[in-house]
């Protein structure tokens, strides 16, 4: 928190202040994530089926590729949201990008639970899918940079790892909450109801969640840190330019940082309860709930990531997880590969080891590596393109590596060769734990 803001406020109401923050950033993208894994999870189970009706018939491999391929379309857009909400963020507040974001993805998620399928509206109804996907992407690419430096930016000098680990546990919070809801409603209905309605609950329920959350934005503070620019009257009237102009490198470090924990975290999100089911015969209801309690290693470790790296270093941390995520990523699909619900829940809670100590410091690394004024571009589109190059299309490559080769392991191989990629990028970072945000 900025010295001025700490003047002007007793020890008891920064306290509260951290606290609404903490609790802002969390909720709001556990809820943005909700809704950006439920259509992850549709796109495993209901979408091809559903919108891409013809093709399923006839090739339904290549129509699961191109239902997971959707997945990857809205990461196309998420620089663009990024761009904007980079932009504007850094010249009018953090807090309005927030409340934005999140109204923009509830209501797009909510329209996909109403549209009409192919067989009502015909060629219409992919297209207008893929558009509402769009508007996710768009609207995630300006989320998370607007979250993170909203938490980290309050934070004390010395707690900022723990303070950006709460929007990052925002991530396997959505996914708890998408695949619980996934598997309450695989349990509670036959196949054929849920393929015929029952997929559409989780994204209408985005409505409500969008409300509690657009209230609890609401009422958090401005960013410090955004305040004292404002006071000393820096802001650029083109913080967008000064970013590529004076940090290009940091920008694309940041991108090559995020590749492998992307990927390996759409992995988790779409693709192994789906092939668990689909390639193994496993029962449905049941991986959704291992998938479900093997994410919350997924949250506590990053909470931890987050927690360490604010003593060992946000480089440091990252290249521990990433290391453990090489050396697991291959054996564990061995253990997948027995089809027993409990070495499954073991692969993937292993694996959350190293996605949680490659995730947690995330957001105190970026904000840490980039200047008060172009902060919220820089973290923005960083994360928005190593978005692209990791998870965009993971599931898809992982689905076509297994129509080619017809051995899991080779997902495997794709994930290592992604973190060993990632660990060099985060070595080649010198360890900005500490720095003056204010700067």
């Amino acid at each position: 928190m900025s010295t001025t803001t700490q003047l002007e406020l007793s020890p008891a109401q920064i306290r509260r202040e951290e606290r609404k923050v903490l609790a802002s950033t969390l909720v709001g993208t556990s809820i943005e994530w909700y809704d950006f894994f439920i259509y992850a999870q549709a796109a495993g189970v209901v979408l091809a089926p559903l919108f891409l009706a013809p093709l399923a018939e006839a090739n339904a491999g290549l129509a699961q590729i191109i239902s997971f391929a959707t997945i990857g379309i809205s990461f196309l857009f998420r620089p663009l949201g990024a761009v904007v909400a980079g932009h504007l963020g850094d010249k009018f507040g953090r807090k309005r990008m927030l409340v934005f974001t999140l109204v923009l993805m509830g209501l797009s998620t909510s329209l996909i639970g109403l549209l009409p399928t192919y067989a009502q509206i015909g060629i219409a109804a992919p297209l207008l899918l893929v558009f509402l996907r769009i508007l996710q992407g768009f609207s995630a690419g300006g989320e998370w940079g607007g979250a993170a430096l909203m938490a980290v930016e309050h934070a004390p000098k010395g707690r900022r790892g723990f303070f950006g680990a709460y929007p990052q546990i925002g991530v396997p919070v959505g996914m708890i909450l998408a695949t619980f809801t996934l598997w309450i409603l695989t349990s509670s209905m036959s196949p054929e109801d849920f393929l015929a309605w029952g997929w559409r609950v989780p994204f209408l329920l985005s409505i409500v969640l969008i409300l509690v959350g657009y209230l609890i934005r609401r009422s958090v503070e401005e960013s410090p840190v955004f305040q004292e620019l404002q006071r000393r009257k820096k802001e650029s009237s083109a913080p967008l330019g000064q970013l590529f102009k004076h940090h290009t490198k940091q920008v694309v470090l940041t991108a090559v940082i995020f590749i492998a924990n992307n990927a390996a975290g759409y992995l988790l999100i779409a693709y192994f309860a789906t092939y668990a089911v689909a390639a193994l015969g496993m029962d449905r209801p049941t991986v959704l709930l291992a998938t479900t309690l093997a994410s919350f290693g997924w949250l506590v470790f990053t909470l931890w990531g987050g927690a360490i790296s604010d003593r060992l270093g946000r480089v440091r941390t990252f290249q521990i997880g990433y290391l453990f995520l090489a050396l697991w990523a291959i054996p564990m699909w061995f253990l997948i590969d027995t089809a027993d619900i409990v070495w499954y829940f073991v692969a993937l809670f292993v694996m959350t080891f190293g996605l949680g100590l490659s995730y947690g410091p995330q957001a105190a690394l970026y904000a840490e590596m980039f200047p008060a004024k172009v902060r919220y571009s820089g973290v923005s589109i960083g994360y928005a393109l190593g978005a692209i190059l990791g998870g965009a299309f993971a599931p898809m490559i992982a689905e076509a590596l297994m129509n080619t080769f017809h051995a899991s392991w080779t997902i495997g191989v794709y994930i290592a060769v992604a973190a060993v990629v990632s660990l060099v990028g985060v070595s080649l970072v010198k360890e900005p734990k500490g720095v003056d945000l204010n700067d």
